[in-house]
């Protein structure tokens, strides 16, 4: 079984985050980098696969030179091969369809993708890519079994969960659940080692053009203060909530 996942190349969540040029580009300036969580449980559930089935496994980002150090992690955790598409991410769909061309041109029975990135949390990538190269597409996916050429997945749906069956090739939106937290590979001494000598592919983009267009970034108006009301004064607790906060 080929497997491709897919990596995003996403802020650290404890980076402080400021925006540039009247808050049109977001400033790199002192960010840590790191793979997108929900690529991080699809990763490490492909490692599983691999481990256990023999699987093949390969990542790909859309990136410039700069997430090349998340796609080493990659390779360190223990991916074979990682590909990087020479080209910005710039949306949705310009990224799906540079991660089509090249899951064409490796012939994957099982694509892994993160349901979503955290940094612009559009959810949109895996699905667009499943239409694309016409492969079966399961969301919000918690769990994956592969036996030949039919997979069975759990899914969360409004108010539980939805078992399903599918034919690869196949395209899932992994998220938290798919492994267990406590799973999660850190890459050992012998891993970052090895991890410089398999092959990172630098490929040339498709060209694809962007749909949308970022025109400006805004951070959360921040907290107002706290008052701070004694334990025993509840009827001045009841003002507040009633008169101040409208809550009741």
């Amino acid at each position: 079984m080929k497997i491709l996942v897919c990596i995003s190349h996403v802020p650290d969540t404890t980076s402080k985050i400021n925006f540039t040029e009247g808050d049109t580009k977001f400033d790199t300036n002192g960010v840590q980098f790191v793979i997108n969580p929900n690529d991080e449980f699809g990763l490490t559930r492909a490692m599983w696969f691999k481990e256990k089935q023999g699987a093949s496994v390969d990542v790909v980002n859309v990136g410039e030179a700069d997430t090349e150090p998340t796609l080493r992690k990659a390779l360190a955790i223990g991916a074979d091969n990682a590909i990087r598409v020479n080209t910005p991410a710039t949306d949705g769909f310009q990224v799906a369809k540079e991660l089509a061309k090249v899951a064409q041109d490796g012939g994957y029975d099982l694509i892994i993708a993160g349901r979503e990135s955290i940094d612009y949390n559009g959810g949109m990538v895996p699905g667009m890519l499943a239409k694309l190269i016409k492969a079966n597409f399961v969301n919000t996916c918690v769990s994956l079994e592969v036996e030949g050429d039919k997979a069975t997945a759990i899914r969360e749906i409004d108010g539980g969960k939805e078992t399903l069956t599918a034919n690869l090739p196949l395209v899932i939106g992994g998220q938290k659940g798919l492994v267990e937290e406590s799973d999660l590979k850190i890459p050992n001494m012998r891993g970052i080692m090895m991890a410089r000598k398999k092959p990172l592919n630098v490929v040339e983009p498709v060209g694809a053009d962007a749909k949308t267009k970022a025109e400006k970034f805004a951070k959360p108006a921040p907290k107002g203060e706290v008052k701070l009301v004694d334990k025993d004064n509840l009827d001045e607790l009841i003002d507040l909530l009633h008169n101040d906060a409208k809550a009741i």
